[in-house]
């Protein structure tokens, strides 16, 4: 990268190890935990977790021993290559280094924002704003680290250090926010209407109570590959309140169809008042296949 000890381009030391280079993988590794806990509040926090229970914000107990590589990633694909392009501007330039540095890796996250929206579909306004800003904070703090006496070991430790201490805030922020949702409570006459799965699959709920169903999974017998079938038919549908008979403390809807193709199915009611979802799992009730209808 051409890194060396006093941050010029070729200044490089043999036998000893490329200082900025090891703090820029370090810095990014540890702001891992804390890109997590902003991922997590803009994306999760509040939000059904669909009775998986512990939810999604224990992911980040599991990935201590990924952050090196991750910061190596990070610093290879965005923070690197924004320093070799912040070497090239003319000499003239006005400004700081890490002014263009930083400039740099804006315009390094832009160009993977855009290459997520051409070989992904991801919309570029919604992974913009991350590609781009998870390079501020390790520019910025490698630039105002330039001149400290730290070794290559005793900086790994010291964000080793800040990164341990970030992970156990946010995990514990992220834990004592995991129960802030609250499910909508639908009347009878709410849930009349239909109701439709990324399949294709639609459930017709008509107010007294009658059911049509079109490529909508339900319960098969539990000794049976997958646990559901794909039903066609007509049926019947109840609303229930906080079902004891379902082990939940939630509201849904008991499905009953007519015909032999599956059993009853209960689907419990998540969502928001604005946008109410019926979902159910069918195999293991901690990583079964999940299947959610939205109102049509």
């Amino acid at each position: 990268m051409g890194w060396g000890r006093t941050g010029n381009p070729g200044d490089r030391r043999p036998g000893r190890p490329d200082d900025e280079w090891n703090r820029a993988i370090a810095l990014c590794a540890a702001q891992v935990p804390l890109v997590w806990l902003a991922w997590w509040f803009a994306m999760e926090a509040g939000r059904d977790d669909y009775e998986y229970g512990g939810g999604g914000y224990l992911g980040i107990c599991c990935v201590p021993l990924l952050l090196p590589f991750v910061g190596l990633f990070h610093a290879a694909v965005q923070i690197a290559p924004a320093m070799f392009l912040a070497r090239l501007r003319p000499r003239v330039a006005p400004g700081p280094e890490w002014v263009w540095h930083l400039a740099g890796s804006v315009l390094i996250g832009a160009g993977w924002s855009v290459l997520g929206q051409v070989l992904r579909g991801w919309p570029v306004g919604d992974t913009l704003p991350w590609c781009a800003g998870i390079g501020v904070l390790p520019v910025l703090v490698l630039h105002s680290l330039r001149g400290r006496p730290w070794s290559g070991g005793g900086f790994w430790l010291r964000s080793a250090g800040a990164s341990l201490v970030l992970l156990a805030v946010c995990g514990a922020t992220a834990a004592s926010l995991a129960g802030d949702y609250e499910p909508p409570r639908l009347s009878a006459a709410q849930l009349a209407g239909e109701w439709r799965g990324e399949d294709g699959g639609v459930l017709r709920l008509a107010p007294g109570g009658r059911a049509e169903l079109t490529g909508v999974p339900a319960h098969n017998d539990v000794d049976e590959e997958g646990d559901f079938s794909l039903c066609d038919g007509t049926g019947t549908w109840t609303l229930q309140r906080d079902s004891e008979l379902q082990d939940t403390d939630r509201d849904g809807v008991l499905v009953r169809l007519d015909g032999e193709c599956g059993q009853e199915t209960y689907w419990t009611v998540g969502g928001t008042e604005q946008d109410p979802e019926l979902f159910v799992r069918f195999g293991d009730p901690d990583s079964g296949d999940l299947r959610i209808l939205a109102r049509d």
